[in-house]
């Protein structure tokens, strides 16, 4: 790990990068399965399929037999938790539902917006070290409440060539459509352009590592809209003299345990603190299930001691964290100060877990600084705006000349003239 101790303003831009990666020859791998999989469809989903995972797959569409089975293996206890998670988001989500309203700009001119819809939605569930079952959630159920009819799932198989149970449970209990063993830069590309399997989508959303960031971000090119270029998780931990160094060290872990991309810092304007949240952590290490992940993301932490929290905030809002948790005294009193974050936390007892699982926020953020542009998936995230107006023969003669002035103004005078025919009209038929 990397400790800081005051360090110079001059060495924060060195501390916030992010790691690099070789982008030209990433994008070139990604072009070749794109052109590979437009030109052979599914059996060029089952030559990646085996080249990267390492199995054969005759059929990638998950069965309904699949399906019922899954939901004889996962536990009572393990559906209740999702069902508890499931309401949670629901009513979250649920609250972002927009009212339509007219509006009257000018006597005799109405404009209001609607929402409509995504029709094909894609979603990516990273398989991997983690079945993300929970992501499952975070994206059907906004999905589902937003009114999309067609939702569509990838995730890679595993080496038996089977789907994760719960993966499986918490797509058919939130309504997902077809469900296929698709893993990868192979599984965007298939919803990006469609196969004979695997239907072409509208938008695709979901984590992945490196690979599938790179993919989703080239389908923006051939047309295909996504939810952000989301990459390894990471986690900023503001503390100062009232945290819990246990709770900080176990904050830091659990992003640090997604896998050796995974960034953690931690931020402090107390030494007691900061030595102590260093000692907890390199404890509670050793007892990771997963320590080989967690190993390799904290060698590569941050951990930073600066004067006050004033510096804390400026250097949080310079490295745009995915997740901002705020081990402070009166948490509240600072949000004003959050510029750059995807999801914060406040307090001790608001762990990061909380909202990667039920707290009912969607855990689908911005990393690798795009909090800076984007936000996090939401109820919007799924549907499109569309914005009508209606104009009264009341309307275009009060806002007629203004139309025709501004039109002839840019050389356009054929938009002057739609106006200047109406107008004319109105004064032979009054």
């Amino acid at each position: 790990m990397h400790l800081y101790k005051y360090p110079e303003k001059e060495l924060w831009n060195e501390i916030v990068q992010r790691p690099v990666f070789d982008r030209e020859n990433l994008r070139q791998t990604i072009a070749e399965v794109f052109r590979n999989v437009e030109q052979n469809g599914d059996e060029a989903l089952r030559f990646y399929t085996k080249k990267f995972d390492g199995i054969e797959i005759s059929s990638f569409k998950v069965s309904n037999e699949e399906i019922e089975n899954a939901k004889i293996l996962v536990s009572e206890e393990l559906k209740n938790a999702i069902s508890q998670a499931k309401k949670n988001i629901e009513i979250f989500h649920h609250s972002q539902k927009e009212k339509s309203g007219k509006i009257t700009t000018t006597p005799g001119v109405e404009c209001w917006r609607e929402s409509r819809a995504i029709e094909k939605t894609g979603i990516y569930i990273p398989g991997g070290t983690a079945p993300l079952f929970s992501t499952v959630l975070m994206l059907a159920v906004p999905a589902k409440i937003a009114g999309c009819p067609e939702i569509i799932l990838c995730t890679p198989a595993d080496r038996n060539g089977e789907v994760n149970p719960a993966v499986l449970y918490a797509a058919n209990l939130c309504g997902v459509t077809e469900i296929f063993k698709i893993g990868g830069a192979q599984a965007i590309a298939a919803m990006a352009l469609g196969t004979s399997s695997v239907p072409a989508v509208c938008k695709i959303f979901g984590p992945g590592n490196q690979f599938v960031t790179a993919a989703k971000e080239y389908a923006t090119e051939i047309g295909v809209a996504i939810d952000m270029p989301a990459g390894p998780s990471e986690v900023l931990v503001i503390a100062d003299q009232q945290a819990v160094p246990e709770f900080c060290a176990a904050d830091l872990l659990s992003q640090a345990e997604h896998g050796a991309d995974s960034q953690v810092i931690f931020i402090s304007d107390d030494e007691k603190v900061f030595e102590e949240t260093i000692a907890h952590l390199k404890d509670q290490l050793t007892r990771l299930p997963r320590k080989e992940f967690a190993e390799k993301s904290v060698a590569c932490s941050h951990f930073i001691l600066l004067e006050n929290l004033d510096q804390a905030f400026r250097f949080s809002n310079m490295y745009a964290p995915e997740h901002l948790i705020l081990a402070i005294e009166n948490p509240e009193k600072w949000t004003e100060k959050v510029i750059n974050a995807g999801s914060v936390f406040l307090g001790n007892y608001s762990c990061e877990s909380a909202g990667d699982y039920a707290s009912g926020t969607n855990h689908t953020l911005p990393t690798n600084g795009y909090a800076r542009n984007y936000s996090g998936v939401s109820l919007d995230s799924f549907v499109r705006k569309i914005t009508f107006q209606q104009l009264t023969a009341e309307g275009i003669r009060n806002l007629g000349k203004t139309i025709e002035l501004m039109a002839e103004a840019e050389g356009l005078f054929a938009h002057k003239n739609a106006v200047t025919l109406r107008l004319k009209s109105l004064n032979t038929n009054p």
